[in-house]
């Protein structure tokens, strides 16, 4: 890509090609500390990248900022914000990559189609009062608030931008004289005290914010920054045209004192006795109902995909918000890195009926999330170029196994009665003792691009398109041949189920051809072509599910069930687009989590949308469902239940970010359930188990 051009303020007259890994596309806008472009992932997933200018990346204090920047944003990456997916403060011009969000801002939205109608005010006001309570409740202010730091996504508004957001506990503070802030939309303790500026000051933001969204003006307008300056701290604002149903609120949200007004959670009690139409599920002229197609294989019906595939399943987690929960655990000591001996046999073991919550942490240093599996009585885990055994009773390691490898994945797999770590170990594949971890086989294979595991074989794929069926038990090759109709596979598998499923796309996004194989002789068992672009989520009772993605934007619109028996599919619309979604079935309910931390159940046999939840999950693990409840696990080490009846909260562990907070996970792990426990991992290096049973008490 030839370097683009910019004329923006202190820009460099040629932009760099690359972020980190991200590709810089084209130019989205340009201020006075940096750009922010369009960017590609190697995935294709799109972001917005912020550049910082030359000439402040020279700037210690700068940089100092702008690691804060970084840090409050990944505090408050959630439902109603840009979510942070990637970052480095520390390089030569530093820069963030947050999660692209289609839609203009408020400002743009304004000067294009003029003041906003009644009942999108509403809307609008009430999705900036949530996101102000989400920033707030993790003590952060965010200082800036203006229409041109607001997106109009199809959800709802997005907050950006908190280059001068302030985290309660900041070592870094305002100088003396220095104002910060933009002054239409500054609260009057900025002008005045701006060492004690709080959360108030941004409701105060919110109400100018407001006034402009209704008039097309703020509520102090003058060309001089001083006569605004002096009209916020001693002035009556002008609320002339703000709707009357609005105004009251408005005026209380630009109280000249911070403790007169509002509170995010007052406002948004408020806004609902404001009007019947009170909404804030959409910011969309309406939602679609969730309308069922049921299409037989014969009388299918072409659907129109955009021109470009993008592949969904490579996604890098944020950090989301800390949310600290009680808990009783049971403390396991920090073992060392020094060569593993198994546990001691005569070690006193907790029955199953007496189990008690536990946290363990399996080795000291390294680094990254461990990647857990539940199977033959122990939990399997890898981290850091280690593969060890834990007592799932109460957390006791009882063997490690070093690897010559940081390269994980996915957790290690119980095949074929041995443990495989389905791993990057060059061109070496091996299989372990569950029961000790010593080596069983290993064997050399030529360089290949992945691994999975079903029905005691260890399938491998090589650059060519051959795959290699690999018995787990003997390590021994059963097969090896090509899929027809896919050059390079890559296959879904589900426990259970003795198929591999690959899928490929067309290249209009039109349809998809789904490919079973199975897995023990590689035959192939059923080739349909199924409308749309989709992904496969999960198989149960014969059926195949999958979710029906825009692959140009990531988003899921529509959860498919397809019957190879029948030839039936069934197709449930989702009444919102979800961005990066990741879901899973459980007797016939799908559990759809987006990135910004939407959580919905879908009933594929009725059609309906059984319930939503905005859980402030940002890029959460795959869902886990056991009939009562959904599991999820959150980057910064929280685990989540919700009611699978309710849809409500039921509980939630603590956070455990560890010294490496700033850190990117590339792809969470998904939380183990078994015998009414519940086992997950954080970016810490903490192995925890719960009660299934009871959330409220973790």
């Amino acid at each position: 890509m030839a370097p683009q051009g910019n004329t923006g303020a202190g820009a460099e007259a040629e932009l760099p090609e690359y972020a980190g890994h991200y590709r810089l596309e084209s130019c989205l806008g340009s201020g006075g500390m940096g750009v922010v472009h369009v960017a590609r992932s190697a995935s294709g997933m799109k972001l917005a990248v912020k550049v910082v200018h030359t000439e402040f990346a020279k700037d210690p204090e700068f940089r100092g900022r702008f690691r804060q920047e970084v840090a409050a944003a990944r505090k408050v990456s959630g439902a109603f914000t840009a979510s942070v997916v990637d970052a480095d403060p520390d390089a030569e011009r530093p820069w963030m990559a947050t999660l692209f969000i289609p839609g203009p801002t408020l400002s743009d939205e304004v000067k294009r189609n003029g003041p906003m109608a009644p009942s999108e005010l509403r809307r609008l006001m009430a999705g900036l009062a949530e996101a102000l309570r989400d920033i707030h409740r993790v003590g952060v202010v965010h200082r800036d608030l203006k229409p041109s730091n607001v997106l109009l996504a199809e959800d709802g508004p997005k907050v950006i931008d908190f280059g001068i957001s302030r985290p309660k506990d900041s070592e870094l503070r305002t100088e003396t004289g220095k104002l910060i802030g933009t002054p239409p939309f500054m609260a009057p303790e900025q002008f005045r005290r701006p060492r004690e500026v709080g959360p108030a000051a941004d409701i105060f933001a919110l109400g100018s914010v407001m006034v402009h969204a209704a008039t097309g003006r703020g509520p102090f307008d003058s060309d001089s920054p001083y006569v605004v300056a002096y009209q916020v701290v001693h002035d009556e604002p002008d609320l002339t045209g703000v709707p009357q149903n609005l105004a009251p609120l408005i005026v209380r949200c630009l109280a000249k004192e911070p403790e007169d007004r509002p509170t995010p959670d007052e406002l948004m009690r408020e806004l609902r006795s404001v009007a019947a139409s009170y909404d804030t599920q959409a910011f969309i002229p309406a939602q679609r109902t969730g309308d069922v197609l049921v299409l037989e294989q014969e009388a299918k019906e072409p659907v129109r995909r955009p021109e470009r595939r993008l592949r969904r399943n490579v996604l890098l987690a944020a950090g989301a918000l800390v949310v600290v929960a009680s808990g009783v655990f049971a403390s396991v000591q920090l073992l060392g890195d020094g060569q593993p001996t198994p546990t001691d046999s005569s070690t006193p073991r907790a029955g199953a009926s007496a189990f008690r919550a536990w946290e363990a942490k399996p080795m000291a240093g390294g680094k990254g999330t461990p990647r857990c599996s539940y199977g033959a009585g122990k939990l399997f885990c890898v981290r850091a170029g280690l593969v060890f055994a834990l007592d799932p009773t109460d957390g006791r390691l009882l063997w490690r196994h070093s690897a010559d490898t940081n390269r994980w994945s996915v957790p290690p797999a119980l095949s074929g009665g041995l443990l495989l770590p389905l791993a990057d170990y060059g061109n070496r594949l091996q299989a372990l003792d569950p029961a000790t971890g010593r080596t069983r086989w290993q064997r050399n294979v030529p360089t290949y691009d992945g691994m999975w595991s079903a029905d005691g074989m260890l399938l491998v794929t090589h650059a060519d398109g051959t795959v290699t069926g690999v018995d787990s038990a003997s390590g021994d090759t059963r097969w090896s041949k090509e899929i027809p109709g896919h050059a390079t596979p890559s296959f879904s598998t589900f426990p259970g189920d003795p198929l591999l499923y690959v899928t490929s796309t067309s290249v209009d996004e039109s349809s998809t051809r789904v490919t079973a194989v199975d897995a023990a002789t590689g035959d192939v068992r059923w080739d349909e072509h199924l409308d749309g672009a989709l992904t496969p989520i999960g198989s149960e009772n014969g059926s195949v599910f999958f979710l029906s993605v825009d692959q140009v934007f990531d988003y899921a619109k529509a959860v498919v069930r397809f019957t190879p028996e029948s030839g039936a599919t069934r197709k449930v619309a989702l009444p919102v687009p979800r961005q990066g979604a990741e879901a899973t079935v459980h007797d016939g309910v799908v559990y759809v989590l987006a990135t910004v931390g939407a959580l919905e159940a879908i009933d594929i046999d009725t059609g309906r949308q059984l319930w939503h939840l905005e859980t402030s999950v940002s890029r959460g693990s795959v869902p886990v469902a056991d009939g009562s409840h959904v599991f999820v696990t959150a980057s910064d080490g929280r685990l989540l239940a919700v009611d699978a009846r309710k849809g409500t909260l039921a509980g939630q562990t603590s956070a455990r970010l560890g010294t490496d907070a700033g850190d990117v996970i590339a792809t969470l792990s998904r939380p183990a359930v078994a015998d009414h426990h519940v086992y997950a991992t954080a970016p810490d290096g903490t192995v925890f188990a719960v009660d299934a049973r009871k959330p409220s008490d973790w």
